[in-house]
């Protein structure tokens, strides 16, 4: 039976992110988009909280007893009402540490996760979105070619977040091409390896404060043992399932934080002797975003539970996921008509999160549960 009663830890994850995403990350969102820079108290305390290192075990020098993908994306959705962007660069590690913890080897365990237990944030980088208007993350035509005891890679990849200033990343790439996601693996690559180019910073519509790069490979050369999970590989799917989880909750969590302002403000506003808000066609906007973030939630909660129960959650998940890119864009849109033309000025928040939205449709492999 499915329930999302939440357990005294999980309550108190809610509640410590909560305050957190309120009190640091929401007063410095739009200094942050303007600077194109996430403010180092914000990482330095956000790391402090131990979302990361709490789902290490302690023998490999965390402080907690291993994966709990509704517990992430109960986390997740509190930072995505603070801020997008911030909430990407403070959680991008995940991608590589819960991957290695999900399918690593015992080697590649104990070699990478004490790495993200320390006192100071480590960023850690993820390569899969390709610069193709057609693509798909079951096609990628980045590839790895076996030879000898290496793999070449070559092949383009973009939105790569906090690839120059991260010491590793985490490629994906098509080991045989064609045979859809049973054809993808993933590579533990450290950023000075020869064939690895960083290109310039991108100019995205949103997520600004959010350092993201193309990176090119080039017959880029990594031994057999950077291969994730070593020579059975991975379950790339269910990889990328959990990356859409966490996608999907950051955006409820954004979706949130509109609906509340919106609300706020329809109630507060005056015109023509009543608040906006007492008129049906304000009402049933607001009243229909409420419901597509609660709609969205469900479906992602649902996912993250059979994740932990050991069920096939990846449709769930997948479905979660392009729900939530389409909730974000129409609860942004509703935002932004509901303040009229002060909805439009860029000091108003919810012109932040309707470009933020923009970007959940094309995002993939930037955060894990």
């Amino acid at each position: 039976m499915v329930s999302f009663e939440l357990s005294d830890e999980q309550r108190m994850v809610q509640e410590t992110v909560a305050s957190f995403a309120r009190d640091q990350m929401e007063p410095l969102m739009r200094e942050s988009e303007e600077s194109g820079a996430v403010p180092d108290e914000v990482i330095a305390k956000g790391w402090e909280l131990g979302l990361l290192g709490g789902c290490i075990p302690e023998e490999y020098e965390g402080f907690g007893e291993g994966l709990s993908a509704l517990t992430s994306v109960i986390a997740l959705e509190e930072l995505g009402s603070g801020d997008l962007a911030m909430a990407l660069h403070l959680m991008s590690p995940t991608v590589l540490a819960y991957a290695v913890m999900d399918q690593g080897t015992e080697e590649q365990k104990k070699s990478y996760l004490p790495r993200f237990c320390g006192e100071e944030f480590t960023p850690a980088a993820c390569a899969l979105v390709e610069p193709r208007y057609d693509f798909c993350p079951s096609a990628l035509t980045t590839t790895a070619e076996r030879e000898y005891d290496e793999y070449v890679l070559n092949g383009r990849k973009c939105l790569v977040a906090l690839a120059r200033e991260s010491d590793l990343m985490m490629a994906f790439a098509a080991t045989q091409p064609g045979m859809g996601f049973a054809g993808v693996d993933a590579f533990i690559i450290p950023r000075d390896t020869k064939g690895v180019e960083i290109g310039e910073r991108e100019k995205n519509m949103g997520v600004n404060a959010l350092a993201t790069y193309p990176v090119t490979f080039k017959d880029c050369r990594v031994p057999v043992s950077a291969k994730l999970g070593g020579e059975e590989g991975c379950d790339y799917l269910r990889l990328l399932s959990r990356c859409r989880l966490g996608l999907a909750a950051l955006a409820v969590g954004m979706g949130k934080r509109a609906v509340q302002h919106s609300r706020d403000y329809a109630r507060d506003r005056v015109a023509f002797g009543e608040p906006i808000g007492s008129r049906q066609a304000i009402a049933f906007m607001l009243a229909e975003m409420a419901i597509e973030v609660d709609a969205t939630r469900l479906l992602t909660w649902e996912a993250a539970w059979r994740c932990d129960k050991g069920i096939d959650f990846c449709k769930e998940a997948a479905l979660a996921k392009n729900y939530a890119a389409d909730m974000a864009m129409m609860v942004g849109d509703r935002s932004v008509q509901i303040m009229g033309g002060h909805g439009y000025i860029r000091e108003n928040p919810v012109e932040l999160w309707f470009r933020n939205a923009r970007g959940l449709a094309a995002f993939e492999g930037m955060v894990m549960v």
